[in-house]
Formats: C-alpha cells, sequence, structure tokens
C-alpha cells in the first residue's frame, strides 16, 4: 500500500466511489460517517491523510479539520475537503481554516491521485526531518529559534511585459507583506543573489502548458531545489495541473489565477519551508555536533576513524602511501596547574589553528583526545610525511601562545609518524597504535621531537600491556 486514507462523508454512495478509486490506486482505505467517528478512527488507525466531505452530522469538514491540526503530538496529518459545488468563498473559508487542498465534486481523478500523491510526499520528507529533530532534542543539542522573521522572497516567472503579469505582482504585493520579484521565464534558471522561498510559475492565458517543462528543471536546481513551486493552470489545462503535480509542484491553482486563495496558499508555503529549512539546519548542526570537536572545531575521533579507514582504502587502490602523524603537547597538565584549564583551552585552540593554517586542503586535522591530534595525509611518503612532522614542532616552539590574561608561553609538541604502504599488511588502526608507540618513543627521546614508527620496536604486547603503555606515556607528558 501506498499509505492509508481515511474517507469521512455520512453519504455511503459517496464513500464507496471515492473507496473504489483510492483502492486502484493501491491506497488502504478507512471510512467514518461522522466527525466524531473520525477522530475515534484517526487515534486507532493513524492514517496518513484525511479526505472530508464539507457537510457532517455533528460538524463541519472545515470544524473537523481545525480539531485536527490542533490536535498535539504526533506527526501533523493533510487534510482534504470536498466540495459540492465551485463555491470560491467556500475554497477560500476552507483554506483559511487548515484545510491543505479543496477539491469539487465531480473530482478530477487525475487531479486529486496527484495532489494525493504530492500531499504524501511532503508529509513523509518532514516526517524524516522531524524524526531526526526530535533525536537532536533527545541529545539535548536543540536550540531556542530566533524570534525575528524576516519577508520571504517570493519568485513569479511569467513575462514581465504581460499586463496579467504587472497586474497578479501588484495584486500579490497588496496581500502579502512578502517580497515579489518578476523573473522571465527564460531567466527562471539562472542563479540570482538569493534563493526564493517560493516559486509561482504561471501557464499566461493560450498557453499550451509551456511553462510545464520549467518545474522539474526548478525542482533539480541548486538555487531552487528546496524553495516551494506553485504552479497556476489555465481552467482548460487539468491534466498540465496533475502533472505539475507530479514534476515537483508543491500546490497548485488548477482553475485559474484567484488572487485571495493564491495569498493563502502562498503564506501555508512559505511557513511549511521555513519550518523544513529550519529542520534542515538543526539536522546539519546535529550531524555537526556529532563528529566535531566544540572547542578546537576540528573533527573528533568519531569522525576520524572511518575517515582513516576510507583513505587506506583509496590508498591501496591507486598504489600510494599515506601517512598518520599523531600529536601530544608537551607538559599539558602543567599548563592547566600553573595557569587555569581557560589558558589550557586556548593553547589546545591555538594548535588546532596552527594545524589548520599549515596543512594541506586534504589532510584530515582531528582531536583524537585530550591534548592528542591526528593528522591523515594523503599522497605522502616518509620524507613529506617527516618534514611535515617536524615542521609543525618548529612552528609550535618558535610561536608563544596568548593567554587569556594576557601572557605567553612556550608549548611544544611531540609527534609519532607511521607510514601506510599500498600492499601492506598493516590496516589503519594498527597503523595509528604504531604512530601511537612512535609518539610515546618521542616523548621518552626528550619531546619536541618527530621519531618515525618505522624506527621503533614494535610492542606486541596485550591489550592490558598496551594500556600499562598509555599509562606510562601520560606519566612522561
Amino acid at each position: 500500500m501506498t499509505g492509508r486514507i481515511l474517507i469521512v462523508d455520512s453519504v455511503p454512495t459517496n464513500r464507496i466511489i471515492l473507496r473504489v478509486k483510492l483502492s486502484a490506486a493501491y491506497y488502504e482505505v478507512v471510512q467514518a460517517d461522522s466527525g466524531q467517528a473520525a477522530l475515534s478512527l484517526l487515534r486507532r488507525t493513524a492514517p496518513d491523510l484525511v479526505i472530508t466531505a464539507t457537510d457532517l452530522p455533528d460538524m463541519t469538514g472545515r470544524e473537523l479539520c481545525a480539531t485536527i491540526q490542533d490536535q498535539k503530538g504526533g506527526l501533523r496529518i493533510p487534510v482534504v475537503i470536498l466540495h459540492r459545488e465551485d463555491d470560491p468563498g467556500e475554497r477560500l473559508a476552507s483554506l483559511a481554516a487548515g484545510a491543505d487542498d479543496v477539491l469539487t465534486r465531480p473530482v478530477n481523478d487525475l487531479v486529486m491521485l496527484a495532489r494525493l500523491r504530492s500531499l504524501l510526499r511532503a508529509r513523509d520528507a518532514e516526517a524524516e526531518l522531524q524524526l531526526r529533530d526530535d533525536t537532536r532534542r533527545a541529545l539535548g543539542l536543540a536550540e531556542q529559534g530566533a524570534d525575528f522573521i524576516a519577508p520571504g522572497l517570493v519568485r513569479l516567472v511569467s513575462p514581465p511585459r504581460l499586463p496579467e503579469t504587472r497586474a497578479l505582482k501588484d495584486g500579490l504585493e497588496a496581500r502579502i507583506s512578502d517580497r515579489v520579484e518578476v523573473i522571465d521565464p527564460e531567466d527562471a534558471l539562472r542563479e540570482l543573489a538569493r534563493a526564493p522561498d517560493v516559486v509561482i510559475v504561471v501557464e499566461p492565458p493560450g498557453s499550451t502548458g509551456e511553462a510545464l517543462s520549467l518545474l522539474p528543471q526548478l525542482r533539480a536546481s541548486r538555487d531552487t531545489r528546496h524553495s516551494a513551486l506553485i504552479y497556476i493552470a489555465q481552467p482548460h489545462q487539468q491534466r498540465e495541473a496533475a502533472s505539475a503535480l507530479d514534476m515537483g509542484a508543491n500546490d497548485l491553482l488548477s482553475s485559474g489565477l484567484d488572487l485571495d486563495e493564491l495569498a493563502i496558499r502562498l503564506r501555508k508555503q512559505i511557513d511549511r519551508k521555513r519550518t523544513n529549512d529550519r529542520l534542515r539546519a538543526n539536522m546539519r548542526d546535529g550531524l555537526r555536533a556529532a563528529v566535531c570537536d566544540p572547542l578546537t572545531g576540528l573533527y573528533n575521533r568519531r569522525y576520524a576513524v572511518p575517515h582513516v579507514s576510507r583513505l587506506a582504502e583509496r590508498a591501496a587502490l591507486q598504489k600510494r602511501p599515506y601517512a598518520l602523524l599523531l600529536a601530544d603537547l608537551d607538559f599539558f597538565k602543567q599548563v592547566n596547574d600553573d595557569h587555569g584549564h581557560a589558558a589550557g583551552d586556548a593553547v589546545l585552540v591555538t594548535l588546532a589553528q596552527r594545524l589548520k593554517d599549515n596543512l594541506r586542503a586534504a589532510d584530515l586535522i582531528s582531536r583524537w583526545g585530550g591534548e592528542e591530534f591526528l593528522v591523515a595525509m594523503p599522497d605522502a611518503d616518509r620524507n613529506a610525511a617527516k618534514r611535515t612532522a617536524e615542521r609543525l614542532c618548529r612552528i609550535m616552539a618558535r610561536q608563544p601562545v596568548s593567554l587569556p590574561n594576557g601572557k605567553r608561553i612556550t608549548v611544544t609538541l611531540s609527534i609519532g609518524v607511521a607510514i601506510g604502504r599500498a600492499g601492506g599488511d598493516t590496516g589503519p588502526l594498527d597503523l595509528v597504535a604504531r604512530a601511537d608507540e612512535a609518539l610515546y618513543a618521542a616523548k621518552h627521546k626528550g619531546r619536541n621531537t618527530v621519531v618515525m614508527a618505522d624506527t621503533v620496536r614494535l610492542l606486541t604486547a596485550p591489550k592490558s600491556a598496551v594500556s600499562d603503555t598509555s599509562a606510562r606515556r601520560a606519566r612522561l607528558t
């Protein structure tokens, strides 16, 4: 099944006809003959969408719609209201009550099924974003949204010289507070300064559906792929109207232009687009928080481990070497003890910035843990890696670090370097362990130095012995 739809209508014949049409389109259908019965089924069956008649025995379709939209918790359920006749005033009232669309009997099957597919696609996309946002909130990563909301940008795609275009722009500006700009269809796909919140594609009088071809291109464009698309068809273009929804349009005026209706639909699309933008931003921020160190802004170990594994795989395919540098600040505990943890944080941030300033864009820099930093260098042989590590040691030793209290102190680095070779039998995590042994040797050697892993006798001790090694190195730090 492609979705579960609740039909609400007191007339059995109407329910049967609609059920047959929807079942033929592979929807699962549940039915109710009143508003209260629908609300009861809503809780038990959790439909994906509701289609309701405008007149019910115990309430109106608009009242049922408002009740559904007011329910707290769970996902927003799209509601379509069926009217007995095409009355613009009634249609506007239903849209204002929260209906996602209004259809008039006899229903055009092509438009209805296309509209249902469009609404369910939008609902599924919102559900996925909302799920990720809920997860982020559960992890305590949610932040307060901004109170100020800037006016939206509405881009009207229609020949600017047509009187109908000028009348449409003037009529919209009189009804909404958002900015309206007119773009010629030939310029609709050009990159402009600001991505629009909504793009309105208009079929001018006498057209044969030429504007329809813009919709998939707008949906695929980097600048407008997240914009809401509204298609305005002429009354005789019902087939084009149905196609528009399957070609990427979010909303539709299928009976020609009605400025009041367009203004209501615009506001809904702008609000929905902003909600989805916020959810996407939250998701990006959540992903960034999961894989980045909040202090230095560098990637953390969670990101570095799979990255190094992918780097090793690519190096094997390309038959090129790669290098892993494990760097550790010398006497870092003493910095914290003598100057405070704020000073320690300043040292870590400074080191992170110096690493970013003095390594290639292709090199991964991550905070491996505490005062340890891992650098993964693709296409780097032994000599290049050794020179880079020695240069990093010199830079750190020669440039004092400024502390929050105004003092300047010199902090040095110890670095262990391991080289991964094409065809070698050492895995990436084993290579990290070898770099770690080289780092320990650098500490033992006197610090502020570089040790290559191939000059250190490899430890083959069990895990407990490795833990002892880490403890010894901690004492040398």
